[in-house]
Order: C-alpha cells, then sequence, then structure tokens
C-alpha cells in the first residue's frame, strides 16, 4: 500500500512537472501581448514598463517559470492579469463551489441513470427490451451535449413566450435552474455508462464461476447482486475515476452555454483575456484531480477485487 502511494506521489509530481512546463511556454510563446492588451488605450511606455516588472515579465523565460512554481506551491499561482492586484486562485476560488456542485450533480444522476439501465439490458439480453433501451442509449450517446443545449434552450423560451410551465435556460440560483444543466450533461455519461454495464454484466455471467454458483442452488437475485455486480463493476470504477477529475473544471461548454459562473466559465473568460496565470491555474488543477482520481480509482479496484493488487 504504502509503496503503491509513494509511487502515485512521485508520479504526481512528474506529470506536474511536466503540464507547468508545457503550459507556461505555451503561454510565453503565445501571440500578442497581455500587457499591452491590458492598457488599451490608457498606454504609456512608463506604465507598460511598470506592469511588466509587477508580473515579472521582464525576467528571462527560466525565472519566470521559476515564480510559477514557486506560485503554484504557495497556491496563488501568480497575479491575474486581467483583474488588478488578485491572484489566479482568488479568481478561480469564486466559481469553484458552483462547479464541484454542477460536477457532483452530474455524476449522481449519471450513476443512477446509467447503471440501472444497463442492468435492465443485460437481464433482459435480446429481447424488445435490451433493444428498445440499447437504441435509445445509442442516440443519446452519439448527440453532442451542444446540440441537445440547445434544443432544450429554444423549447423552454417557447413555453414561456406561450405563457406555459417552463424551465431557466441560464443561470444557477434556483433548484428549477439545476435541471437543464444537469440531466442534458448527463446523458452522454449515462449512456457510457449503460453500455459498459451492460458489456461487462453480459460477460460476468457467462463466466464458470456463475454457472458453479447457479449449480449450488443460489437463487438468481443473489448470483447477480453478489457475484456478477462485484466484477461487473471494476471498470465502471475507472470511468468513475475519470470522471471525478473533471468535477475541478465543471463542463466547459454547460457552463458557458448556462451562464453558469463556474471554473470552466471564468477560464474561457480568461481565454478571451489573455489571462495566462488562471489558464495555467486551471491547467494545474485539472492535472493534480486526474492523478488524484485515478489513484482512488485503483484502490477502489482493490477494495471491490481483493485478487488484484497495488503493491
Amino acid at each position: 500500500m504504502y509503496r503503491f502511494l509513494l509511487s502515485r506521489a512521485i508520479g504526481l509530481v512528474f506529470v506536474l512537472l511536466c503540464v507547468t512546463f508545457i503550459t507556461f511556454i505555451m503561454g510565453y510563446i503565445a501571440p500578442g501581448n497581455p500587457v499591452r492588451a491590458l492598457l488599451g488605450l490608457h498606454y504609456t511606455p512608463e506604465l507598460y514598463s511598470q506592469l511588466l516588472h509587477t508580473y515579472g515579465l521582464d525576467l528571462p523565460w527560466w525565472q519566470q517559470y521559476y515564480n510559477f512554481l514557486n506560485n503554484c506551491l504557495h497556491g496563488t499561482f501568480g497575479l491575474s492579469f486581467h483583474y488588478e492586484n488578485r491572484p489566479a486562485w482568488d479568481v478561480l476560488k469564486d466559481g469553484l463551489t458552483t462547479s464541484v456542485d454542477l460536477g457532483l450533480e452530474v455524476l449522481a444522476v449519471t450513476i443512477l441513470i446509467g447503471i440501472p439501465i444497463g442492468i435492465l439490458a443485460a437481464l433482459r439480453a435480446n429481447t424488445h427490451v435490451d433493444t428498445s433501451l440499447s437504441t435509445t442509449i445509442l442516440v443519446f450517446y452519439a448527440i453532442p451535449d451542444i446540440a441537445l443545449i440547445v434544443v432544450f434552450q429554444l423549447a423552454m423560451v417557447w413555453l414561456y413566450n406561450q405563457n406555459l410551465p417552463s424551465l431557466p435556460v441560464a443561470g444557477w440560483d434556483s433548484w428549477q435552474a439545476h435541471i437543464g444543466p444537469v440531466l442534458i450533461t448527463a446523458t452522454t455519461g449515462a449512456a457510457y455508462f449503460s453500455r459498459i454495464t451492460r458489456a461487462t454484466i453480459l460477460e460476468t455471467l457467462g463466466q464458470d464461476y456463475i454457472r458453479t454458483a447457479r449449480a449450488k442452488g443460489l437463487s438468481e437475485r443473489r448470483v447477480i447482486w453478489l457475484h456478477a455486480m462485484r466484477n461487473a463493476c471494476i471498470p465502471l470504477f475507472s470511468y468513475i475515476g475519470y470522471s471525478l477529475a473533471f468535477i475541478v473544471t465543471g463542463l466547459f461548454i454547460t457552463e458557458n452555454l448556462f451562464n453558469i459562473p463556474g471554473l470552466a466559465y471564468i477560464t474561457i473568460n480568461a481565454v478571451g483575456d489573455r489571462d495566462y496565470p488562471v489558464i495555467q491555474a486551471t491547467t494545474v488543477l485539472v492535472s493534480v484531480a486526474v492523478v488524484i482520481c485515478n489513484a482512488l480509482a485503483d484502490l477502489g479496484y482493490a477494495m471491490i477485487d481483493p485478487r488484484i493488487s497495488i503493491e
């Protein structure tokens, strides 16, 4: 266990060094000048030089990178170019709660819808129930979220104009506003979960130990839930761990089209403002989340199936 945790910690450091360096270099060589854009019509050579010095942009690239790493270790990620005298983390944390809330709700709905549908399709394999569910799943899996969001918003606007009950198409300040973004964003994930669940359960039900359990006279419910589902859940942990990683930043398309003020929404605005410290901070957060959540998924493997070693 300790060897596993140590290897993951070393891997996290290596990944972060690579990510921070690549992210910094991309911002360093990007066309345009963020300070010049920040000043706009207020540009003067003296003020320009002063801001370059304030942000450390007049230093050699290797010193700028060292300062960036130091800011990461202190949790500030440097000063934002767009928001005066505010650290990048101070800008991002405003949307942290919203993004975590959105991500957890999406993940919960994804699991609660996707896994039961996959189980039902597997238990009714090659029947009209399986065919109907598989067809519906494939349709929702193929349709991109952006198309569903546009259709949903147009429908809600039409209902509102007809004085009929409708849901909000923007914002995050009421429980009604949560329904559209969460359900639409969860459709793709639920479809994927259901497909994985169906495939793994069907494969598991064909194993020798399942036939042995049935031969011993165990009830079908006990065979499915105690034996088959325990092994079928192992591949799902990989996707759950991967999904948890992106709770940190929320979902870019959803937050922007629904005007939800989360981390992704702030980051997209930072791209337009050339606010590189905020962009770099988001990238580092995503990298940390991916490594940590993948490690948690591996730990979940061992909890479900003791035959899997993490030493």
